[in-house]
């Protein structure tokens, strides 16, 4: 039985040995010069850190950081992406949280790394260009069962403190596999990826070019807000696969990139992260009418997706597009006030059981307690669940389908965030007397409410902001208001704010 996804790289490696693995702006590596690479890695790893422990890679999206995260599963442990573009503020709370031994980072980024990091970085460059002996490079995956940990994600926290969801080689490889039985994806694929490593997307990206020997083509991010550009990026590159958040396709679609050039070695669409509209989705069936679209479904706590639903028949542009049917080895629960089964078209909380669930919150037993709990259809015996804070139903058909959300948490731009953090960020610069963040969920921002004396300096407000919180959590609409209203129990009534904002 499969322990862990470097079985999946080595028996490519043996397959594909002078095939290129991953191609980034700068460069290009073979499987064989993965598979060496990540062994230098590994070798340095184990005399460091041990076994199933956390190593944050401060690399930039790219070859080098696919190498890092290959050669820290292969050491045993699991890695950390963490944004180089993030506030330092934001990366310091996670290393924090991490307590890390030691950090990956490149030659680019380590004089940067320093200024908030005293524990010991290790530089990829210099264990590519020493490391020699590579000979105990696989004594820790001996040791290592399917239930380690594999990778952890940090998303956003309601009280401004991000949490480290941690997931299991057991959770990515039945995800792998149910991807490949069920679209038999192969090795001519070549995939267009778009998700930020730190992104969970990015683990089917990620993991389909390790099980399949597929090339993995590592997008520009500049190409993104060049719609045009970017589908001269897909022709040049022969991307046939993509698995990206629904902005980009929407972004396409409504500068109707397609009335001028058309992606030529496309063969399949993914989405997911945030809801597509079926109004975009047409346009992108119009013009690609051979492409296969599925739309996939999951939280960063069940191991990317844990529905899919690949869309063969046709939908009216103001349709709701279905999330679809549990992926293998996971089971979907639609619970009313977490006491019984929904019943057909009846709207309930999306909870989720199976190998895909998270092994918990890093050093957050709290968090991980109230999220993952006892399933309350029965106590026979222990059955963790995960409640998703999804609103879901399930039609006649048999297809679930998405409501909205229970709680603050938001999807923008394929992000899940917390608007509590926003907030967190903003009431903790000074630069405002209280506020109250809000999600436009017809035009897709931010909308923040604040209380203060006088109007904001928006220019000094977005630099202050901007260390504390990631651009694309940034609000793009603000409301002065002499005093923030409040409801009964004297909170900020925010169910008055987003009734004026979603009218």
């Amino acid at each position: 039985m499969q322990k862990s996804v470097i079985e999946y790289l080595q028996k490519t490696v043996e397959r594909f040995p002078k095939k290129t693995a991953v191609k980034d702006i700068e460069q290009s590596i073979t499987f064989a010069e993965l598979w060496v690479n990540a062994q230098k890695v590994s070798c340095v790893l184990q005399n460091e850190v041990g076994l199933n422990n956390p190593v944050g890679v401060y690399i930039p999206k790219g070859c080098k950081m696919v190498t890092a995260f290959a050669g820290i599963n292969m050491s045993g442990n699991f890695y950390v992406p963490l944004d180089t573009k993030s506030p330092d503020t934001r990366v310091d709370s996670i290393i924090q949280t991490l307590e890390s031994k030691v950090l990956i980072t490149d030659n680019a980024h380590v004089e940067a790394l320093k200024t908030f990091y005293d524990a010991k970085i290790i530089v990829i460059e210099d264990i590519l260009e020493k490391v020699q002996d590579t000979s105990n490079a696989f004594h820790n995956l001996e040791k290592q069962i399917d239930t380690d940990p594999i990778y952890s994600i940090f998303t956003s926290g309601s009280t401004g403190i991000p949490k480290g969801v941690v997931i299991s080689h057991r959770g990515v490889i039945d995800y792998i596999d149910w991807a490949n039985d069920r679209f038999n994806f192969d090795s001519n694929a070549i995939i267009g990826n778009q998700a930020p490593f730190y992104f969970d997307n990015s683990t089917l990206d990620i993991y389909l070019m390790y099980s399949t020997g597929a090339t993995l083509n590592i997008i520009p991010e500049s190409c993104f807000s060049f719609p045009a550009k970017l589908v001269e990026y897909l022709n040049d590159n022969k991307i046939s696969f993509v698995f990206w958040v629904p902005f980009v396709l929407v972004n396409i679609a409504n500068r109707d990139i397609f009335a001028s050039i058309k992606p030529q070695y496309l063969k399949d669409v993914f989405f997911a992260g945030e809801v597509m509209p079926n109004k975009h989705l047409n346009y992108w069936r119009k013009h690609l009418p051979e492409c296969r679209y599925a739309n996939l479904y999951g939280p960063t706590e069940i191991t990317v997706d844990c529905t899919y639903y690949e869309v063969k028949r046709d939908f009216a542009d103001n349709d709701p597009l279905p999330i679809g049917f549990p992926c293998k080895n996971s089971d979907v629960l639609i619970l009313v006030d977490q006491k019984r089964k929904a019943d057909v078209n009846e709207q309930g909380e999306l909870c989720v059981r199976g190998s895909s669930l998270a092994l918990g919150y890093y050093n957050n037993s709290e968090k991980t307690q109230s999220a993952f709990i006892q399933n309350p259809l029965h106590s026979h015996y222990p059955e963790t669940i995960y409640c998703t804070g999804d609103v879901v139903y399930e039609n006649e058909l048999g297809e679930i389908m998405y409501v909205g959300r229970v709680d603050s948490q938001i999807k923008h731009n394929g992000y899940r965030i917390e608007l509590g953090e926003i907030e967190t960020a903003i009431l903790g610069s000074h630069m405002v007397e209280n506020c109250c963040v809000i999600y436009d969920f017809t035009r897709k921002q931010i909308v923040f409410f604040y209380q203060a004396k006088e109007d904001l300096n928006m220019s000094e407000f977005r630099k202050t902001i901007s260390t504390k919180i990631p651009r694309y959590m940034m609000p793009t609409e603000y409301h002065r208001e002499e005093i923030l209203k409040q409801n009964g129990s004297g909170k900020i009534d925010r169910a008055f704010y987003n009734k004026e904002v979603n009218k």
